[in-house]
């Protein structure tokens, strides 16, 4: 065995206190560094029965051999005999195990440069596993950092026990990151690595605004007003769909507070980003009117209303045009990412102008006499025709004749 003292007991505990891996993973290394230096000392590739054991009471270490106990030994390295168990042992029988002291002399320099080096890997990929743990459960979440510096548009930032990192397109655009200021992030991702994990955090993203929502307004806390949208466009404006359970409290009013006290800390918070708070309503038409606000709106109409598609044509005063478009459109576009509802926005003027046209290019047709409705043909009606037809030609050759012997008798006259 050899003595190590309660040096390594008193160093693993403080290790436990700095980067939280606990004492057993420690003394587990330690072991493993043990049985991995006496296979690379005695020249053994496959020890399953080496193992090296710490006894904690007395300080020492010493590598052990499992044995078989048999009658007649058939393999030395995992085999002992009845004879030479029971001097260790009086009471073992056969088919038990004994383990016996391999510890080689002079072993103490080879296991501690082997121990250190092994230790050392084990630390590391303790305290790498440890963070990926915690950030994995952190992904999707608020935590608060330290600006560290700024790398390739990438800024560095402290979150507890590694540096985030925090891409440009998470960063809010004109937003100016010094280093030493704390900031608060949203944990967008965790990649494995060999080294330490690496977390990818956002400032830009909409969750930092719903969960400043949150912390502010009691009645999300405990579930009286609902979050059902949200659309940001980072360090601009912001668009906030809610939703009272409670018909007595009033939504929006709840997320403003008192003489807008909750509203204007949030909005401290982002540094002055605009917010418009909007009501949620299960009725398409009421929604896209609240989302497009604050502009006012004449007429919704509902082009298609589908899973794929949905489209809505939205009319709005001549003189609110822009305001509901938004600057290089960006109401518009944060009403349709906020509804999920695509919107074409017209004025008064532009719809009575192409009502106009459609009908200056409506080509109306000439009307044409109805036709008169054919009938079935009747053969006794053909029939009758006919005769009608036979009789007055008769009557008519009988006033001929007639006519020519009144002329004759006036002459002879």
């Amino acid at each position: 065995m050899i003595k190590i003292g309660t040096a390594l007991f008193e160093a693993c505990e403080e290790l436990e206190r700095e980067r939280g891996i606990s004492k057993e993973v420690l003394i587990a290394s330690l072991c493993d560094a043990m049985v991995a230096a006496y296979k690379k000392h005695m020249h053994v590739k496959d020890a399953a029965n080496i193992e090296a054991i710490l006894d904690e009471q007395t300080g020492e270490i010493g590598v052990f051999s499992t044995k078989t106990v048999v009658e007649n030994v058939e393999d030395p390295d995992t085999q002992i005999s009845l004879e030479d168990a029971q001097e260790i042992d009086d009471e073992v029988e056969v088919d038990d195990e004994v383990k016996i002291e391999v510890t080689p002399e002079q072993f103490g320099r080879i296991a501690a440069q082997s121990a250190k080096q092994v230790i050392t890997q084990r630390i590391r990929d303790a305290e790498r596993n440890n963070i990926l743990n915690e950030f994995l459960e952190k992904k999707g979440t608020l935590t608060t950092g330290i600006i560290q510096r700024v790398e390739n548009r990438n800024v560095i930032v402290n979150i507890g026990k590694t540096d985030a990192i925090m891409p440009q397109k998470e960063q809010i655009p004109r937003e100016y990151y010094k280093p030493g200021n704390r900031i608060r992030v949203f944990v967008l991702n965790v990649k494995e690595t060999n080294r330490l994990p690496q977390v990818i955090v956002s400032h830009a993203h909409a969750e930092i605004v719903k969960e400043l929502f949150e912390l502010e307004v009691p009645e999300i806390e405990d579930g009286i007003v609902e979050i059902k949208s949200i659309a940001r466009e980072a360090g601009f404006r912001t668009k906030i769909a809610v939703w009272s359970n409670d018909p007595e409290v009033d939504s929006v009013g709840a997320c403003i507070g008192p003489r807008g006290s909750r509203i204007q800390t949030i909005v401290g918070e982002l540094k002055n980003e605009k917010i418009d708070i909007v009501r949620w309503s299960p009725d398409p038409v009421e929604y896209i009117v609240n989302a497009i606000s604050p502009a006012r709106v004449v007429s919704v109409d509902i082009m298609t209303d589908d899973e794929e598609t949905k489209d809505a044509l939205v009319v709005v005063p001549d003189d609110q045009l822009s305001l509901a478009i938004g600057r290089e459109g960006q109401n518009v576009r944060l009403a349709h990412r906020l509804t999920g509802w695509k919107i074409d926005i017209k004025s008064v003027s532009q719809m009575e102008n192409e009502e106009a046209s459609r009908n200056a290019n409506y080509n109306y047709d000439e009307e044409l006499p109805e036709e008169e409705e054919e009938r079935p043909v009747d053969s006794d009606e053909i029939a009758e025709e006919i005769e009608e037809e036979m009789n007055q030609q008769e009557l008519d050759e009988d006033d001929i004749q007639q006519d020519e012997v009144e002329e004759e008798t006036s002459e002879e006259e």
